[in-house]
Order: C-alpha cells, then structure tokens, then sequence
C-alpha cells in the first residue's frame, strides 16, 4: 500500500509532506524547496534543507523547519539537527529546544 503525502496550509501556501520520501516541501512554479530527515527508533534526524536560490528570499526553509519540528512533537520523538538551518532555526525558537539536540548520541526524547 503506497503512502499518501500530507498536505497542508502554513503560511498561505501548500506544504506537502512525503513520508514515504522522508521529507516536507513547498513546490512554487515547479522549484521545490524541501527539508529531508530519517526517522528511526523515536529519534528525527533534520538531514539537508535546500531552497533553490531563486526563492530564498521568500523564507520558505522558515515554513519547512517548523512543520518538520512539529511532526517530531506530534509523534513524541526528539529531533536531532544536523542540518546547519534547521540548528539556526532552533536556536531562534525557544519553544522547540526542550526536545531538540545537535547529538546523535541521545537516546530518549525530553518534554516538558
């Protein structure tokens, strides 16, 4: 059985996410800026966030970001950032830091 991708409203636009693809995206005129992670034993690692330079000054990795973190909260898990943006994006939101890390050594997510 083939997974549906999600879609959704965030910021005026269409958000999809592919989870069989492991990854959000917001497609404008056929250019797709994506936030790609690996989800394996509670922990979602924030691999690569790619805006085609054309678009990025519409802050479109600030929609990915976001989506992505509130997938890992919806499914209890902590996120790890390895993605350079996303470790930014974090540290500007204080609301995601509880369940958040840089490590890859962490084992159990952390909520308050």
């Amino acid at each position: 059985m083939a997974t549906v991708p999600q879609v959704t409203q965030r910021a005026g636009r269409i958000l999809l996410h592919n989870a069989s693809k492991q990854s959000f995206g917001i497609n404008i005129d056929d250019q797709l800026s994506i936030l790609e992670y690996t989800f394996k034993n509670r922990r979602l690692f924030l691999t690569h966030t790619e805006v085609p330079p054309a678009l990025e000054s519409q802050d479109l990795g600030t929609e990915l970001a976001p989506a992505a973190l509130e997938y890992g909260r919806r499914n209890d898990s902590t996120a790890i950032a390895i993605c350079p943006f996303v470790q930014d994006y974090v540290a500007g939101h204080p609301e995601y830091q509880s369940f958040v890390t840089t490590s890859v050594a962490c084992t159990e997510p952390t909520f308050n």
